[in-house]
C-alpha cells in the first residue's frame, strides 16, 4: 500500500500512516532464480522477506517453455518421443513408455507380456534414478555433501543399463510403439543383476546417514508442510501427495505395462512436510527394487515387440539391406501413415507424479492436439502456501523435496 493511500484514508490516523510505512520499509525483496544454484534448475522466486521470515512469494515459470504442445502438432508421432525425453530428463524412460502406450491405445496395438516386462524394469530404474536424485540433493542442501557424492555412483550404473538398451544415457528416446527397440541382452541383464546385488547396501547406507540424523530432521520435519485436502486441492499425485497420506498411485488405480502382475506396497506419509517426503521416496526405491527383481524372476519368452509392421521400425541392418524395411522405415520416420481419428488419454506413474498424455487426433499424420500433463507445473503452484512464514533455508529444502523439474515444469 502507498504512502498516498495510507494518508488519504479518513480511517487511518497520521501516526498509524507513518506506522505502516515504516513496516512497509522494513520489508526486502529477494530474487530467489532464475540462475540461483539452490532452484536445481532455470525457475524464478520473488521472495517478500521480514528480516530472514518470507511474508509472500510469487513463482515466475515459462524460462526455458519450448512449446513442446504446439511443436506436436507439426510433428509425426514418431518424433514426438524426443520431446517427452526433455520433460523430466531425470527419468525420461517414464516418459518414453508413457506416450509410447498413449499412441498404442490410440492405434489398436497390443503389446506382448515380455516388451511389458522389460518396459517395467527400465521404468523403474528410471524411477531409482529420479529418487536417488532428488534425496542426496535434498541432504546436500541440508548440510549433507557426502551422502550424495557415495550415492549418486549409482545413478550412473543406471545410465551405464540405459546405454546398453538405447545407446543413450540422458534423454534416451527408449523404446517403440509396439514395444522395445531392443531385447534385455546377457549384458544388460548382467548390468541390472550387478546393480540389484550391490545397490541396496549403498541405499540402505544412505538411509542411515540421514533418516534418524537429529540435524537433518531438525532441518526437515514441520518444514514446508501441506495438508491432504489442500494438495488434493491443487491437484497433487506422485511422491509429493503420498507424503500427505494419500495412497494414490497410478500403476495401482490404473495399471499398465502388466503392473498388476506384480506386488509391492504405496508408502504413504502423515503429515505431508520435507522428512515425509524424503521417507516416501527412500522406501518407493526398497519397492522398485523389489518390482524389477520380480520382472527379472519371471521374465515371459516371446517376442519383445509387437507385430505391427506399419507403426514399428524396422531392424537397422534390415534398413541397410532391405529396400522394403527401408521404406517402412522412412515412412515411420517422417509420418507417412494416417493415424486412425480418436481421442485417449493415458498416465503413468512418473518420478514426480502422474504424467498423462491427453492426444486428439483427427486422422491426419501428426496430432491434432496434444496436451501433457507434467506434475511438476501443477505441484509448484503451491509452494507459495508452503513456505509463507518459514525461513528463506527452509524454503530452499521445501523446494529441493518437491523435486521440482524446470524441463517439466516448463514444456
Amino acid at each position: 500500500m502507498s504512502e498516498i493511500a495510507l494518508v488519504s484514508n479518513p480511517n487511518v490516523g497520521l501516526e498509524k500512516a507513518q506506522e505502516n510505512k515504516k513496516y512497509v520499509n522494513d520489508l526486502s525483496t529477494l530474487n530467489l532464480g532464475p540462475t540461483h544454484p539452490a532452484t536445481h534448475g532455470i525457475f524464478q522466486n520473488i521472495l517478500t522477506m521480514d528480516g530472514e521470515t518470507i511474508v509472500d512469494a510469487e513463482q515466475t515459470v515459462g524460462y526455458i517453455h519450448r512449446a513442446f504442445e504446439k511443436i506436436a502438432e507439426r510433428r509425426p508421432f514418431y518424433q514426438i518421443t524426443t520431446l517427452t525425453d526433455r520433460m523430466n530428463y531425470c527419468s525420461s524412460p517414464i516418459n518414453n513408455m508413457g506416450w509410447h502406450i498413449t499412441v498404442e491405445k490410440l492405434l489398436g496395438i497390443q503389446v506382448p507380456k515380455r516388451a511389458d516386462y522389460i518396459r517395467v524394469i527400465m521404468m523403474e530404474l528410471a524411477r531409482i534414478a529420479d529418487h536417488i536424485i532428488c534425496n542426496s540433493i535434498l541432504a546436500v542442501d541440508t548440510g549433507a555433501m557426502t551422502g550424495y557424492f557415495y550415492v549418486f555412483q549409482w545413478r550412473e550404473h543406471i545410465y551405464e543399463i540405459y546405454e546398453e538398451m538405447c545407446g543413450a544415457r540422458l534423454t534416451t528416446n527408449m523404446g517403440r510403439f509396439g514395444g522395445m527397440e531392443r531385447d534385455l541382452s546377457p549384458v544388460a541383464i548382467a548390468k541390472i543383476q550387478k546393480l540389484l546385488d550391490e545397490f541396496p547396501k549403498a541405499w540402505s547406507e544412505f538411509g542411515g546417514l540421514c533418516t534418524r540424523n537429529r540435524i537433518f530432521m531438525d532441518r526437515t520435519r514441520e518444514v514446508g508442510g501441506i495438508s491432504a485436502e489442500r494438495a488434493l486441492n491443487y491437484g497433487f499425485t506422485g511422491p509429493n501427495l503420498r507424503a500427505t497420506g494419500v495412497d494414490y498411485d497410478v500403476r495401482v488405480m490404473n495399471p499398465y505395462s502388466s503392473y498388476q502382475d506384480f506386488k509391492f506396497d504405496i508408502p504413504v506419509g502423515t503429515t505431508g512436510d520435507t522428512y515425509d517426503r524424503f521417507l516416501v521416496r527412500q522406501e518407493e526405491v526398497w519397492q522398485s527394487i523389489s518390482i524389477i527383481r520380480q520382472a527379472m524372476e519371471n521374465l515371459p519368452e516371446g517376442p519383445f515387440h509387437a507385430d505391427a509392421p506399419q507403426y514399428y521400425l524396422p531392424e537397422k541392418a534390415q534398413v541397410y539391406q532391405n529396400m522394403e524395411a527401408l521404406i517402412y522405415h522412412f515412412k515411420i520416420v517422417m509420418g507417412e501413415i494416417d493415424a486412425p481419428i480418436g481421442e485417449v488419454y493415458q498416465s503413468v506413474e512418473g518420478g514426480n507424479g502422474e504424467v498423462g498424455f491427453y492426444l486428439v487426433s483427427d486422422g491426419g499424420r501428426s496430432p491434432y492436439r496434444l496436451k501433457m500433463r507434467r506434475p511438476s507445473f501443477i505441484y509448484y503452484q503451491a509452494f507459495t502456501e508452503m513456505i509463507k512464514g518459514s525461513t528463506l533455508s527452509d524454503a530452499i529444502i521445501t523446494m529441493s523435496s518437491m523435486n521440482v523439474i524446470a524441463g517439466e515444469l516448463d514444456a
